[in-house]
């Protein structure tokens, strides 16, 4: 085309057919092809078909989901159905309105650099799904993903007349627990899906569990206060586990302290019950960014470089820095020096990440 010629109209999209369906040569579409079963599931492709027709919550408007589509009984019931993997695995839980995916990337980053094995749960994903469930930055293998989903596809027919049908989540969530288990990771950091209280991964037993910014968000299902999401996000708090927060909306933190006082959780607020501090600045090597103090009896994280863009990052990597002190009480290793070079490895992909320059472009 000419180099000043009109662009050509964009063609009308053809409709797509509805999921499942099959279409003869000529276009039309025919009746849809029958469900998967989990014990059909034999490779990556039959997983990612049966995963595709669980109910996704994360594909739903959240006008037209249901409070009462979100409970405990039938995760429960899931994980009890394999074994409660959950139980053999060390953990770091994770919830919040902004931040948490952040505050997962720092912490494993870190935990890896140490020297451990550890698993990362996460959601949603940017381009395959196996994003979601890794080891350090290795994402579980395309067989291991597939042998998991026929699993606990399968755990899931058997419950299924009792407590319905595993969603989407459930199914993921489940799949990680076991992976984690199977591989047998010293410690695994695990991200809430959406709220905290009635979330599928909130039958782990963390060593700490953490909280970033509380926004309000998905008010249909957690409330139309930030107060109201805050009691939510605060029920992942476990008797006696340590629970950490950043400062927060007035009113939060008093929300956070009531319900840590009711199951006796020790509550920590990252730069006022513990020592934090940052400043911006830029350097030829770095350009901008932030720079982070963190200080304990037991640690003492001076002047590191916040490995994400943006200012509001600097208390995301104090939370992940208080996260790494308090696991120091629980038996892990986490040195200065490693935990530097761990957050210096944190992926950035998505996260204010800079795609081009000339033009600027970031995603």
């Amino acid at each position: 085309m000419p180099k000043n010629s009109p662009a050509a109209p964009p063609r009308k999209p053809a409709r797509s057919p509805a999921v499942g369906a099959t279409e003869n040569p000529k276009g039309a579409a025919t009746e849809p092809a029958a469900p998967v079963r989990a014990s059909e599931v034999d490779n990556y492709t039959a997983a990612l078909r049966y995963l595709g027709e669980r109910v996704n919550f994360e594909r739903s408007r959240p006008d037209r989901i249901s409070p009462e589509a979100f409970k405990l009984d039938r995760m429960a019931a899931l994980l009890d159905e394999l074994g409660n993997p959950q139980r053999d695995v060390k953990c770091v839980h994770v919830a919040g309105s902004k931040g948490k995916g952040s505050v997962v990337e720092m912490t494993a980053s870190c935990l890896t650099a140490c020297g451990y094995a550890t698993g990362v749960y996460t959601s949603p994903h940017l381009v395959d799904v196996r994003e979601r469930i890794r080891i350090g930055n290795e994402q579980i293998a395309y067989n291991s993903f597939a042998k998991l989903t026929q699993k606990v596809g399968e755990a899931a027919e058997s419950i299924r007349k009792k407590h319905g049908e595993a969603t989407y989540f459930e199914m993921l969530t489940a799949m990680a627990l076991c992976y984690f288990a199977e591989q047998a990771v010293d410690i695994a950091v695990i991200e809430v899906g959406l709220g905290g209280r009635l979330d599928a991964t909130n039958l782990v037993h963390p060593e700490v569990c953490a909280i970033t910014a509380i926004q309000l968000e998905h008010t249909a299902l957690l409330g139309d206060t930030v107060a109201q999401i805050a009691r939510e996000k605060a029920g992942i708090f476990k008797p006696g586990v340590t629970a950490l927060t950043i400062p927060q909306a007035p009113g939060v933190i008093d929300v956070f302290r009531e319900e840590a006082a009711k199951l006796n959780v020790p509550l920590e607020v990252v730069g006022q019950d513990i020592d934090f501090s940052y400043r911006f600045e830029a350097t030829p090597d770095l350009g901008p960014h932030a720079r982070v103090c963190l200080t304990t009896h037991r640690s003492n994280f001076e002047h590191l470089p916040v490995p994400l863009r943006g200012e509001h990052q600097a208390h995301n990597c104090g939370l992940a820095l208080a996260i790494l002190d308090k696991l120091r009480d629980r038996g892990f290793e986490t040195p200065e020096r490693k935990v530097a070079e761990g957050l210096a490895k944190t992926p950035c992909d998505g996260r204010l990440e800079i795609v081009g320059r000339n033009p600027k472009i970031v995603l």
